[in-house]
């Protein structure tokens, strides 16, 4: 923290506490202070005016690899002025109760990220969506699901809470909606659905194509949160099948989805709500198959039949449910200096929407946290299998915890330092 004049390094050193340990102010004049210390930076926050501080950076610039982010704070704005300072940014304006001004070229914004954790499709104006957060507008969420998201600012509101007027409406959801729908309307469609294939011999690909389009049409499910298919073992090289998957590709551009296959034997105990007398001896294999993919790509966690079967011409399909759960990071923080944290850790810390942990480990990473982050001292695990994304903190190689834990668990050794 640089500042010049008493209210200004008043102001720098109220920061610094809510920053952590990490945060400094030097003492003494600006300039000397920062060609010092410019080359140990990771962030440098000025309190002076925009041209000043331009003027005392410039000569130290060297790449953006290796420069520190710079945020400058002037007259009611905490303005990122290089070195990808949005986060910092952000964080400094949430303290000062001042309004963030980011100036990335990419200008993501926290809708962005969340795209990218929840590895989803977009459908909608997600810029126009995401420079609304950015200028403070009020944005809905609905999550019905109940996925676990990080921490999002104040004006991102949850639909759960009622009685909210916004001109955007975020609908993070593997269905298609049905009925009216708000004008200015982003849907986040993230892969949890696993597609069982049964059919015939000879069946052709565009009766495949015919049914899986029946999922969209009469049971609402947006096929681009396919994640998965899954059929009978010997069905595997079926023509029509590996066509109708290779055409599914195409047009919902994604060649990640892969076709799993399992024994008759395997798929005819799992209990389905339709079963049938299948000439091959087993109740069902669309959803019997849907049901074994989803429990496969699980990890433990729940499931649901999404869609029943729909019959088509030599073919049935139906979709099962990855159900989302909690997130519980386990979180090393190693010995404390911060170029002794992971940037795995720095990232786990961003993800989360509640922080666990002692007084003096979360001091360390407070500036890391996303506005709206929530800080604990206890209850991570039932936090987490509560439906939330939890970091617990701790010091050394992180914290240990007994199971059986009922959330996606995460572990982030921190490094320890050897005698």
């Amino acid at each position: 923290m640089f500042a010049a004049g008493g209210r200004g390094r008043r102001a720098a050193v109220e920061l610094a506490g809510f920053l952590g340990p990490d945060a400094v102010v030097p003492d003494g004049p600006v300039g000397p202070a920062l060609r010092t210390l410019w080359p140990r930076l990771g962030s440098a926050v000025f309190f002076l005016g925009t041209e000043a501080t331009v003027r005392l950076v410039a000569p130290l610039l060297r790449d953006e690899r290796s420069d520190p982010g710079v945020v400058c704070v002037d007259g009611g704005f905490a303005v990122a002025l290089l070195g990808g300072a949005d986060a910092v940014a952000e964080r400094v304006a949430d303290v000062l109760g001042v309004q963030p001004v980011t100036t990335s070229a990419s200008a993501d914004s926290p809708l962005d990220e969340l795209v990218e954790l929840l590895d989803a499709t977009v459908d909608g104006d997600l810029a126009g969506c995401g420079a609304a957060v950015r200028a403070g507008e009020q944005v809905v969420l609905a999550n019905p699901l109940g996925f676990p998201l990080p921490a999002l600012p104040d004006n991102v509101i949850a639909k759960e809470a009622g009685g909210h007027e916004s001109d955007w409406t975020v609908l993070v959801d593997d269905r298609v909606p049905r009925g009216p729908q708000p004008e200015r309307l982003v849907r986040i469609v993230p892969r949890t659905l696993v597609v069982g294939v049964g059919s015939s011999t000879g069946v052709t690909a565009s009766a495949v194509s015919a049914a899986l389009a029946q999922l969209e049409e009469q049971r609402g499910l947006d096929l681009r949160a396919v994640r998965a298919f899954a059929t009978l073992d010997r069905k595997v090289a079926e023509p029509g099948i590996a066509d109708a998957l290779e055409d599914w590709g195409f047009w919902h551009d994604s060649t990640t989805a892969p076709l799993l296959a399992y024994p008759g034997e395997e798929l005819a105990v799992i209990p389905v709500p339709n079963p049938a007398e299948l000439a091959i001896g087993i109740p069902s294999v669309a959803e019997a198959s849907a049901l074994r993919g989803a429990v496969q790509l699980s990890a433990g966690g729940r499931v649901e039949i999404a869609a029943e079967k729909v019959k088509g011409e030599g073919v049935t399909v139906a979709a099962a449910r990855v159900l989302p759960r909690g997130r519980l990071a386990l979180v090393g923080l190693g010995p404390g200096d911060a170029d002794e944290r992971t940037p795995r850790a720095e990232a786990e810390l961003r993800r989360a929407s509640v922080v666990v942990g002692s007084a003096d480990c979360v001091a360390q990473v407070r500036h890391l946290l996303r506005p709206g982050t929530r800080v604990r001292t206890d209850g991570a695990v039932r936090l987490a299998e509560a439906g939330a994304a939890v970091a617990f903190v701790d010091a050394g190689a992180g914290p240990v915890v007994a199971g059986p834990i009922h959330a996606d668990v995460i572990r982030v050794t921190g490094v320890t330092r050897q005698l």
